[in-house]
């Protein structure tokens, strides 16, 4: 490992503290067009903007109500492409914001936008959600309540079910036409006991025969062990199953239907997972900020840690509509709190989102996690 000295130390260390408070307090934009277009509603992450800080793309939040009072504000670029973020009147850094992908001018031949079938995220992944729909939130009272997976298909800005041959064009041509490294695939989860690894299957197996794309799936753990043999088989790479929350009376309260699969499924599924995916490559989002303690989270990723699931902690986003629109948003202090030890459990137990081979954790826009797996002392 190259030693840091102490200038490298202070200037990660400002950098890592930046992206944690921007992702907690969201940032104004003078100009709203520069760049990709930001992503309202749908399936996360929502009501962001992609902006790159430090060479480091990360998911901002731009459309929430944390954002709107946020005192970071980022002006119109300039010539060059570069704007001046500034604290309340102070500039504090020069960003960046990533272009429009070339894939989003492109159609399917029966008329479809490519943005409607899958987008970018963060600088270079393509994430879709294969089922817009989801039994949970069919009915608002089984809805997690920070959910927004219907407000982009009734906005029309995407469609409900994206077939393979359609992923497997996107994902030609995105990685063609704007250099995509990997791909995402989550779905709502269907009245089915596989509960979305059938159709996850299907579309790996479209998108791997058209482009040698490394493919992470998302879902809910499925009725049998089976499938995670099936997805490997059929061109998965990694696999996301999310906790989102850890405390069972939050879980109960925030995830009225998804509570309904209890944790010892969810315990029982990544220990098969990793036995089929290896260490690392199975991971699971935990949504900082909706109640559960640091030291919840903390003990939940320790568990996690030891069966070689890699705990991706992201803040929580309040989306507009739902039922938690008004929530808070997590402090920096408090993703501090969690983000510091857990990327030192990361790191002591040789789990790294670098070598996670696709998905989430590997983007690492959602969270500064990532960032904060290198140790920043300096040797002695």
């Amino acid at each position: 490992m190259t030693e840091l000295d102490s200038s490298d130390v202070t200037s990660m260390a400002a950098s890592r503290s930046l992206m944690t408070e921007l992702q907690s307090q969201g940032l104004r934009l003078v100009d709203s067009s520069a760049g990709a277009p930001s992503r309202r509603g749908g399936a996360g992450p929502s009501d962001h903007k992609a902006v790159t800080v430090d060479g480091v793309t990360v998911m901002v939040p731009v459309h929430t109500g944390t954002a709107f009072h946020s005192p970071f504000v980022a002006e119109a670029p300039g010539p060059d492409g570069r704007s001046v973020l500034r604290k309340g009147t102070i500039p504090i850094a020069s960003i960046t914001f990533p272009r429009q992908p070339r894939f989003y001018s492109r159609s399917t031949a029966d008329g479809v936008p490519y943005s409607h079938i899958a987008t970018l995220h963060g600088a270079d992944v393509l994430a879709t959600t294969v089922l817009q729909t989801c039994i949970r939130y069919e009915s608002r009272r089984k809805a997690c309540r920070f959910c927004a997976i219907g407000q982009s298909l009734a906005a029309g800005r995407t469609i409900q079910r994206k077939t393979p041959a359609q992923l497997a064009e996107v994902a030609k041509v995105a990685v063609e036409l704007d250099g995509v490294r990997h791909m995402v695939m989550t779905t709502g989860t269907p009245p089915t006991p596989d509960r979305g690894a059938a159709i996850l299957c299907e579309s790996a197996q479209a998108i791997r025969a058209a482009v040698a794309l490394p493919l992470q799936a998302q879902c809910e753990p499925p009725d049998d062990d089976a499938w995670f043999v099936r997805l490997r088989d059929a061109g998965v790479d990694t696999l996301g199953m999310h906790l989102e929350v850890v405390d069972e009376d939050l879980r109960r309260q925030l995830l009225p239907g998804k509570s309904e699969v209890p944790m010892e499924r969810y315990w029982q599924s990544f220990e098969a997972a990793v036995a089929v995916f290896g260490r690392g490559q199975v991971s699971t989002y935990l949504l900082a900020g909706l109640g559960d303690t640091a030291e919840g989270l903390l003990a939940a990723s320790d568990r996690l840690i030891s069966l070689g699931v890699y705990p991706f902690v992201v803040p929580f986003v309040p989306i507009s509509g739902t039922p938690l629109e008004d929530h808070p948003a997590p402090s920096a202090d408090f993703m501090r709190s969690v983000l510091e030890p857990l990327g030192e459990q990361l790191s002591l137990a040789g789990l790294r989102a670098a070598d996670i081979k696709a998905g989430c954790g590997k983007c690492a826009a959602c969270s500064t996690l990532s960032r904060y797996e290198t140790p920043l002392a300096i040797p002695a």
